[in-house]
Formats: C-alpha cells, structure tokens, sequence
C-alpha cells in the first residue's frame, strides 16, 4: 500500500480530533469561566527496514488552555464571584478529589452548601455549609460572613473562606470532567489570590475566531481525503498497467 495513505489518514484522524476540540470549545462559549482547550500535536517518526525513517505520522493531545481570561460582567448577585489574576477556585469533584475552576455563579443548595455547577466550594474545612436563610456577604479574599435572619446588621460573623490557589498551564491540567487538577497534587492556598464579588468571568472563547478555524479544518480535511482519492486512483492504474503486461 502507498505509504502516502498512512500519512494522509493521520492527518484526516487528526483534523476530525481537532474539530472535536473547535467543537467543545463553541459549546462552551457562554460558560462562566471557561478557558478554551487547545490542541497540540508532535511528530513521530515511523522507522522502517532501512536506515532513514519510512514516514512521519503525527500523534494529537489537548493538555494545553487558553490563559487568557475573560471578559468580565457585573451581576450585582451577592453569590457571583470572578476570580482576579491566575487565582482558582478549590471545588469538590465528583470523585472526591479537590480540583479547580473560574466558575464562580455560586449557589447554595437544600442542605446549605455553597456549591459551583453543582459541585461543593471547598473552605479551610472542606465543603463550605452557609446556614439557610443567613445573609451572606463575600469579601474579596474569599472570607464569607454572614447576618443571621432577624439580626441586627452590626451582628455578623464569619462562616469559612474559599480556599483559592494560584496557578497556569505549568501546573494545572483539565480533566475529562471539565475540571482542573494540580500535576503534583492539590495547591497550597495562595492567601494573596482575590475575587470579585457581584460579578461573573465569561469564557474566554471567541465564537468568530472558532467559526474560522471550524472552517479552515474542513478545508485541511477535503484536501487530505483527496490525498486519500488521488492515492488509491493511482494504486487502481497501476495495478491495471500490471494485468495488461501481464
């Protein structure tokens, strides 16, 4: 088989994986704090029974994001939070594990616990539990105090505070649920990390410069499948060139 074949379906199966990329990335493009994925590919020579390399393929991964942060808005909700700078949010995933997010349209549910998408803000303690029907107020460095029901507006007092750490690509990596994970394990606290209160970070993805690469991939697509067509056209002349000497 001509080894051009191989070299045309790598790329063919790694535009498709970036388009997935393009893809959660448009979908996401109203999503508090999202930071957009990036792709990233690296070559790999393929070796062969002579001395020089037979082919070149290519190997995808998505490890990296985009830093830059997004827009922010003002909300005036008392329980909507931005973080400032390359300061994260310390949640609760699923699995129990301690990750991170810019998400900060925070919640409280039936049992009392902040939480972000549904999953707990974690305090110096663990899971922050704000008592219902308290008044809660969100300092910048993440302290929480609250005004208990009936009581007087001088009366308030702390409940816990968001644990927040410092970090960029070079320590944090996403994770298939969307959340992010310190390579090392979970960070320390960065007692200088701060937040804004009654208002929200936007992702970060632009829909215009998505829609251009959505595009430009489907052109890099179209161009490797007539790679592909040309290949195997020429494979069919040749072998018919064969059966007439023959």
């Amino acid at each position: 088989m001509d080894p051009i074949l191989y070299t045309a379906m790598g790329g063919a199966k790694q535009t498709l994986d970036d388009q997935a990329v393009i893809n959660h990335n448009l979908a996401n493009v109203s999503t508090s704090g999202f930071r957009a994925q990036l792709s990233a590919v690296r070559a790999v020579p393929i070796g062969g029974p002579g001395v020089h390399d037979t082919r070149t393929a290519v190997v995808g991964s998505t490890p990296l994001f985009d830093q830059q942060a997004g827009p922010v808005n003002t909300t005036g909700r008392p329980l909507d939070v931005a973080l400032r700078g390359d300061a994260w949010m310390a949640v609760q995933a699923d699995d129990g594990t301690e990750a991170y997010t810019r998400r900060g349209d925070l919640n409280v549910d039936q049992n009392g616990v902040l939480s972000s998408n549904g999953r707990p803000v974690l305090g110096a303690g663990g899971p922050i539990v704000i008592p219902l029907g308290a008044e809660v107020t969100i300092g910048e460095d993440g302290t929480i105090t609250m005004k208990a029901e009936g009581a007087r507006p001088t009366e308030v007092s702390e409940i816990d505070r968001i644990k927040m750490v410092s970090g960029d690509a070079a320590v944090l990596e996403r994770g298939l649920d969307g959340l992010f994970r310190g390579m090392n394990g979970p960070l320390e606290q960065n007692e200088d990390a701060r937040l804004a209160t009654g208002a929200l970070e936007g992702s970060n993805v632009s829909a215009i410069e998505a829609m251009v690469a959505m595009i430009n991939n489907q052109r890099k697509y179209d161009m490797q499948m007539k790679v592909i067509s040309t290949a195997d056209e020429n494979a069919q002349r040749a072998n018919s060139l064969l059966s007439v000497q023959g």
